[in-house]
């Protein structure tokens, strides 16, 4: 006598298991934005004879993504202005005082990010919002990935960013000295940003044998 045949796993459960296991192996990972290797520069006509560079540094906060997801990425950072580098110091003094910046009442500007469309590999636009000057503003980020890997010196997940934007000062209500300086202004981002303290060594280990 034969033995009835087994009845086939319903689609729908073989689906979800599916389903299950690839969000077993995909994991949304936070990490923390490195203020040492993190800089924002900036660039702008000079009465159109030069464009001159400047930068933030100590920039600061989060990201929260999944290489294999990139949609899901979250990003905020806060960008001191006070720690304005134009290399002059009575430039900086006026480019931070109420004719531009405004330092004293708006000391920081802040980036949030709202949607993540991966363009390539290593690529991706971030749409967020920029507040600066008391104004905020939708900014698209042109991202490149540089590297997604066990850092060689602290021996944690780093993940290292390279981005691009341009903005109009006008927009942000800083429009002074339209005649000298230029309405444009170009974004060039540098961001490192390590796996959260909270990880455990163990997975640091693990992320780095399967590299």
């Amino acid at each position: 006598m034969r033995p009835f045949p087994r009845p086939l796993l319903p689609m729908s459960l073989l689906l979800t298991a599916l389903a299950g296991i690839g969000a077993a192996q995909a994991a949304t990972t936070d990490y923390a934005i490195d203020p040492v290797h993190t800089r924002v520069a900036f660039q702008i006509s000079h009465a159109g004879f030069s464009n001159p560079i400047g930068s933030f540094s100590g920039s600061h906060g989060s990201l929260r993504f999944d290489e294999l997801d990139w949609s899901t990425a979250q990003i905020d950072v806060v960008i001191p202005l006070a720690t304005l580098d134009l290399g002059d110091a009575d430039w900086q003094k006026k480019v931070l005082d109420p004719t531009f910046f405004n330092a004293k009442k708006f000391p920081e500007a802040h980036f949030v990010s709202r949607r993540v469309e991966k363009t390539g590999n290593a690529t991706a636009n971030i749409t967020g919002e920029l507040t600066l000057h008391g104004v905020t503003r939708p900014v698209v980020l042109a991202v490149t990935m540089n590297a997604l890997k066990r850092h060689p010196l602290t021996l944690r997940k780093t993940a290292g960013f390279s981005a691009t934007a341009t903005i109009s000062r006008k927009d942000f209500a800083m429009d002074a000295w339209r005649g000298v300086v230029g309405d444009s202004v170009r974004l060039i981002i540098e961001v490192e940003a390590t796996r959260s303290g909270h990880d455990t060594d163990a997975q640091e280990h693990a992320d780095a044998d399967q590299k």
